[in-house]
């Protein structure tokens, strides 16, 4: 499927959508990379999520057009939706208030949707030069950047943070899903209808973001298991459809698996020492299949860092498989209740039918 019309010959104009809640310094530092792009966009609109630090007033001084709600929504896809019913822009791009833009993200947008008329939305990723120092947003960071950069560019999906798409498409799409209530894949699942209903999306290697984002033990758990894996174990299932791509790639499925046999391998071991030669055979295989994206990180941050930062891949693999098998179950419960409920009615129904044809026959 593609748009109307051959954007090629046309001038695009961007309508950039920023959701704010209490964004504080990174939101000024959002603002002030926006203001100083070097092809300024249409417009700018500042939904004001209920924040209560005056983000929403500080918006209007750098000249963006604000959109207030009383209280929070508490997710951007109500934000984000609100901005792009009011944009007038032909392309609508997206931008997290904790993020900042490179001087060239307006024309990197427009060129690649002048050159390629049949795209209907497209996305960035996080930069390799994250802001906040402390080891975990160093970490976090650096794996997305990673994971992006070495993702296929026809894309399977789509990501709120720096994600453009086409206005009509968009509104013709329906938007985000309002029923996300948290920072959560509200993009993902967006990027999913968008794919079944035939549009091309691009994940656009060279359009990067610095993220500001402090992560700590607490919001990257809460992060990953609450607002991510969950939630799209359930998308998963629902739209039967798991992609070979980003972080559901073939070997993150694989090292799932490697961590648990290695876990298990060592719990065993405690009664059959052999299956310690299990479990190194495993952290092996383990290590040797992830050792590209520790490369990644001795280049960027050093041997130490790169050191550091297997232990904690380990553990995103061993919380992010328990998340999925707990999406998976809770899933199941939910479809497969209402089956049973609806097998149960029905065989009460046969039943009082047939005592009724009794009666009828007597």
């Amino acid at each position: 499927m593609t748009p109307q019309g051959d954007s090629s010959s046309l001038e695009l104009s961007i309508s950039v959508i920023v959701p704010v809640y209490n964004g504080g310094a990174n939101f000024i530092l959002c603002l002030t990379s926006l203001a100083e792009a070097v092809s300024p966009p249409h417009e700018i609109i500042v939904v004001g999520d209920g924040d209560t630090d005056g983000s929403s007033e500080l918006a209007e001084e750098f000249g963006a057009s604000v959109i207030r709600l009383p209280t929070t929504s508490g997710g951007p896809a109500l934000p984000r939706n609100l901005g792009a019913r009011q944009a007038h822009g032909d392309i609508l791009l997206f931008i997290d208030a904790d993020v900042t833009v490179p001087h060239n993200a307006m024309s990197q947008v427009v060129e690649t949707f002048r050159s390629e008329p049949n795209l209907a939305a497209l996305f960035g990723s996080y930069d390799d030069e994250p802001a906040a120092p402390n080891f975990l947003s160093q970490y976090k960071n650096l794996h997305h950047h990673y994971i992006h950069q070495t993702s296929c560019e026809e894309a399977s999906t789509f990501w709120g943070a720096c994600g453009a798409i086409r206005r009509e498409i968009f509104l013709a799409s329906g938007g985000f899903d309002e029923r996300y209530r948290r920072p959560s894949i509200e993009d993902v699942e967006l990027g999913y209808r968008l794919r079944r209903a035939g549009y091309r999306l691009r994940l656009c290697k060279g359009l990067q973001v610095k993220h500001l984002k402090r992560w700590n033990i607490g919001s990257l758990l809460r992060a990953d298991v609450l607002y991510r894996a969950l939630p799209w174990a359930d998308l998963i299932l629902r739209h039967r459809r798991l992609i070979n791509d980003l972080n559901l790639r073939f070997s993150a499925r694989v090292s799932v698996l490697l961590t648990f046999g290695f876990l298990c391998s060592l719990a065993v071991a405690w009664r059959w020492p052999g299956f310690l030669l299990v479990a190194g055979f495993l952290i092996l295989l383990l290590l040797s299949l992830n050792l590209p994206l520790y490369r990644f990180f001795y280049h960027k941050r050093g041997l130490w860092f790169a050191l550091r930062t297997i232990p904690w891949h380990f553990f995103y693999y061993f919380y992010s498989g328990l998340s999925f098998g707990l999406g998976a179950t809770l899933y199941l419960l939910r479809t497969c209740l209402p089956c049973k409920n609806s097998a149960v009615a029905r065989l009460q129904t046969n039943d009082l039918l047939e005592k009724e044809s009794r009666n009828g026959r007597n």
